[in-house]
């Protein structure tokens, strides 16, 4: 009953946080999003027993999903080890109180039950279990098969949470982790050991024996039995705050900014800052995952999608990192924006300083996107313009807009799903920047060549660069009336 109260008490401290209704209406977006793609699922669980019937493999339906369980939940393991946030619970008001300790630590542990995220795949399996299982099985098999499914989502939660607080940001754990992954899909080309085949006989055995759901079941107890020891060898403050000596990306040191002057000082403390907090180094691994989109493009005929789609593909490779750090590019500093201000830093200079390190970043994801200008001489041109458009346009955009978002921006928060300081503004900032170029280049494309329009954009892109003088006085003089807008906004907590 006690550990029912105690969730029931962590449940009531969101519900009635003043930041779960400021960002209410982000909560909707994600929401709706969240529906829509519920929904895909449910039409791909019903639509799979047809699109697997024509395979060659002698297998049904069930026993091909079977098969490439193992190879979903070490995807999953992975995602969640970079993604998921491990739960926490504040103790000191039941320190004062007649409480077990491993009533509070169960506490934490069940909570993972009650995430939502945990039974996304349901969607899916679902309605594949009633397609493809039920007809070919029984109803019993089903449920069965559902059952083993979250049996082993709730295991790869547990797994995963240990695995990150064991190891942390430990990059060797991390190289390694991969390169036993890397290790096992090898393994499968070369037909050394077929995971494939093992998967399909371990949930054969999981569904259809009378005992198979004790494996999972097992399963989970030695994940959770894992969790439970490792906070009774560290449960208190004095071993959590042991320092790690390995050296890590946070140690890291940019001293050789420091001869570009104040600018580049501003850059190495920004720097720093990234990859220091774990929500702004978590969306270096978002950026590395999203290089990959090029893929779903570059590889159709432009006939298919258009030049403005392959523009904007362009636009959003060659601009990833600016992207996704320039929505809150001055909203990093608010914790100690009020420090900033009062110091003798010209307001020029630390906006140069914001804009160089976007354009840095311009110039990094242009380097690592050109594997795709094997794709053609049209990757080229396009990429070309879009990093110049990106670096003399979009990056004083987001110098511009940044000073309308006063929303504050706790470091220390959640590393992942994390939308606190993101508002509708955030949306209203990032929509014309990447889709008003495709729009126009769609337009534009049935009166003149592609590769006049490439020209122009790259020409406007040189223009910016150009007149970087002209641009940042108007941003210095939109920052300086928006001041003191922005210190009230950033000294309101959530």
């Amino acid at each position: 009953m006690t550990i029912l109260s105690l969730i029931k008490q962590q449940w009531l401290k969101k519900i009635r946080a003043k930041g779960f209704y400021k960002n209410l209406f982000v909560s909707i977006i994600m929401g709706l999003i969240f529906l829509y793609f519920a929904g895909m699922l449910v039409i791909l669980g019903f639509l799979m027993p047809n699109i697997l019937k024509d395979t060659s493999t002698g297998l049904n339906s069930a026993q091909i999903i079977n098969g490439t369980l193992l190879y979903l939940f070490l995807a999953g393991l992975i995602l969640r080890f970079f993604m998921q946030d491990l739960n926490t619970v504040d103790i000191k008001p039941y320190q004062v109180l007649p409480i077990r300790r491993k009533t509070i630590i169960h506490t934490l542990y069940i909570n993972t039950f009650f995430s939502p995220f945990n039974y996304v795949l349901l969607f899916f399996f679902i309605p594949f279990a009633i397609r493809a299982i039920i007809p070919i099985y029984s109803w019993v098999t089903a449920c069965a098969f559902i059952m083993a499914i979250i049996l082993m989502v709730w295991f790869n939660s547990f797994l995963a949470a240990f695995f990150k607080r064991q190891f942390g940001a430990n990059m060797v754990a991390i190289i390694i982790l991969l390169l036993i992954v890397v290790g096992i899909v090898l393994l499968e080309v070369f037909n050394v050991f077929s995971m494939f085949s093992f998967s399909q006989k371990l949930f054969d055995i999981i569904t259809l024996k009378p005992y198979g759901l004790l494996i999972p079941l097992a399963a989970l107890g030695f994940a959770y039995g894992m969790n439970c020891y490792y906070f009774s060898r560290n449960y208190y403050t004095d071993t959590y705050n042991k320092k790690n000596d390995t050296k890590n990306l946070s140690n890291a040191d940019f001293g050789f900014l420091n001869r570009f002057g104040m600018i580049g000082e501003i850059m190495s403390l920004e720097l720093k800052l990234i990859l220091r907090h774990k929500r702004s180094r978590s969306i270096l691994f978002f950026s590395a995952i999203f290089l990959l989109y090029g893929l779903f493009f570059y590889t159709k005929d432009l006939s298919v999608n258009g030049s403005g789609i392959f523009f904007f593909c362009s636009l959003f490779l060659t601009g990833l990192l600016m992207l996704m750090f320039g929505q809150w590019v001055i909203s990093w500093d608010s914790c100690s924006f009020d420090g900033l201000m009062t110091n003798n830093i010209p307001i020029h200079t630390y906006l140069t300083a914001n804009l160089r390190m976007m354009q840095i970043f311009n110039i990094v994801c242009f380097v690592l996107t050109t594997p795709y200008f094997f794709f053609g001489k049209f990757v080229i041109f396009n990429h070309i313009a879009a990093f110049l458009f990106n670096t003399g346009i979009t990056a004083y955009l987001f110098i511009y807009l940044a000073t309308y978002n006063t929303k504050r921006i706790d470091l220390s928060n959640s590393s992942v799903f994390n939308y606190q300081g993101t508002t509708y503004k955030n949306f209203l900032i990032i929509l014309p920047i990447m889709f008003i170029p495709m729009i126009l280049i769609n337009i534009l494309d049935n009166y003149i060549s592609t590769n006049i329009i490439l020209t122009l954009i790259s020409a406007i892109g040189i223009a910016g660069l150009i007149f970087h003088n002209q641009i940042m006085n108007i941003c210095v003089n939109k920052f300086n009336k928006r001041k003191y807008v922005l210190c009230e906004g950033f000294r309101e907590n959530e």
